[in-house]
């Protein structure tokens, strides 16, 4: 399965503003904004902007729903 992808990031000050396609979709701001800025050097930067903003479980839950495990007996 491919991993997230349309995330972008802009420092503005000590903000870091996290859009996904092109609309915003967090600010993160003191501690936050620098442990994101120091992580994103060293991780896969899509991964991290889709956990900071929520959207990492897209795609999958269909999928889910059909495991043999999941159904209603």
């Amino acid at each position: 399965m491919p991993g997230p992808v349309g995330f972008g990031f802009v420092v503005r000050g000590e903000q870091v503003v996290i859009s996904h396609h092109g609309r915003t979709a967090t600010t993160l701001r003191g501690r936050r904004a620098q442990e994101f800025l120091e992580d994103v050097e060293s991780h896969d930067p899509q991964e991290l902007m889709a956990r900071l903003t929520g959207n990492y479980r897209r795609g999958n839950e269909r999928n889910a729903r059909l495991h043999p495990r999941n159904r209603q007996r």
